[in-house]
């Protein structure tokens, strides 16, 4: 791991406390002890001592580390005890009452940072999951009440939802891998911890943040880091060059000695190979393309590419969900990231079991099952979109821990 740190600055790699579900690969979760200023008299304390020297909080906090969030531009931290029921910290509330809860959805309909990718991602993910819903309605509906078809409906209005659909998924996985190789390179914590005179804990939203959605109008003007001066990854003479802010693809240095070891890049990789082979099965839906085609071709071009794109969806939801996890096998319910990856492995599952139950389509039920679970499949991706575009717009999670404390030194 010591060559693949030459490229990312910061002090992830010296944190307090890490985990990650493989260790053959990179911990997705790092706690660091807040870097606290005193504030207060200049001169210091009233017993001439010098102002660090001053009474230490009686709760502590801890930046939290995650790749995905780290990805999404998030800022979290977590805290020994409620800033809202403790006389000595003064701060935010936690993510999850229902007051913040309230708030973040509202951001949904009122928020609209098209320069951030992590939106654009969740937002485009919700398109196209919901024209898959309108997809279903048009391919399950008439097989299960066969009197409320119209002409055209399971042909042309399958077909053309089914494209379109795909193609939007295939542009939100290019987004996807995006955002998975512009991960912030550099220290940006998102909060500044305070300790006043009387020992309370005061946190505050840092704005200068140097992730690359706090971008507005572009996603690629110069950031706050550019003026960062990073040691070149791949120069043997220890010469140093501008820290970047946005990147199209990385080296192939970069990819073995770090993106291949990141379980939230392997999953963005699943996700787009996924897509790019499923993307072939919206194409041949069309039905002059698909009414034209003999049963062997038919199930080589239309239904295989949507058991292999299947495939790769399940794998990367499930990586998804492995990311946010202590380890591979102990579920994390308290992670937004986990619901957004178990909802879409529930989708990724229904548009397996569609193309794999295709194959027989011509046997009694068959087409029932493969279209329903085609249904199912949608909604369950509209649900983890939904959860997705509220995670992008809400930055800075924050948390109480009573554990936290136990591995924190100051």
């Amino acid at each position: 791991m010591v060559r693949s740190q030459g490229h990312f600055l910061g002090r992830h790699y010296d944190a307090v406390h890490s985990k990650g579900p493989f260790k053959s690969l990179n911990p997705t979760k790092r706690y660091l002890v807040t870097e606290k200023e005193f504030t207060g008299s200049p001169e210091g304390n009233k017993d001439g001592s010098p102002q660090e020297q001053q009474r230490e909080p009686l709760f502590k906090a801890a930046y939290v580390w995650r790749s995905r969030d780290n990805r999404k531009g998030r800022h979290a931290v977590v805290v020994t005890h409620d800033p809202r029921k403790h006389g000595s910290a003064k701060g935010p509330k936690p993510s999850n009452t229902w007051e913040q809860t309230f708030r973040g959805i509202a951001k949904m309909f009122l928020r609209y940072p098209v320069w951030d990718v992590s939106y654009d991602v969740a937002v485009v993910f919700t398109i196209g999951s919901a024209i898959w819903v309108i997809n279903g309605f048009f391919a399950w509906l008439p097989v299960a009440y066969p009197s409320t078809e119209f002409s055209g409906e399971a042909t042309w209005g399958a077909g053309l939802t089914a494209i379109i659909g795909a193609t939007v998924f295939e542009l939100g996985s290019v987004l996807l891998m995006l955002e998975a190789v512009n991960e912030n390179r550099s220290d940006c914590f998102g909060w500044a911890v305070e300790v006043s005179l009387d020992g309370a804990l005061h946190l505050h939203k840092d704005q200068d943040c140097h992730h690359s959605h706090a971008q507005k109008r572009s996603f690629i003007q110069k950031g706050p880091d550019d003026d960062v001066q990073a040691e070149s990854s791949n120069n043997s003479t220890g010469s140093v060059e501008p820290a970047r802010t946005w990147s199209w693809w990385p080296t192939w240095y970069e990819l073995k000695t770090h993106y291949f070891k990141e379980v939230g890049f392997l999953a963005c990789f699943s996700q787009m190979l996924g897509a790019t082979i499923f993307w072939i099965a919206g194409i041949t839906s069309l039905p002059p393309i698909l009414n034209n085609l003999s049963t062997p071709a038919a199930n080589g071009v239309y239904w295989l590419p949507q058991v292999i794109g299947g495939m790769g969806f399940i794998i990367s939801s499930t990586l998804f969900m492995i990311e946010v996890q202590p380890r591979w096998y102990i579920p994390a319910p308290s992670v937004l990231g986990w619901h957004i990856g178990l909802w879409n492995l529930v989708g990724a599952i229904g548009f397996t079991l569609c193309g794999a139950l295709g194959f027989g389509i011509s046997q009694p039920g068959v087409e029932y099952a493969a279209t329903l679970a085609s249904y199912i499949g949608s909604w369950a991706f509209l649900i983890g979109s939904a959860i997705q575009w509220y995670e992008s717009l809400n930055k800075y999670p924050i948390w109480v821990d009573e554990k936290v404390g136990t591995f924190m030194t100051n």
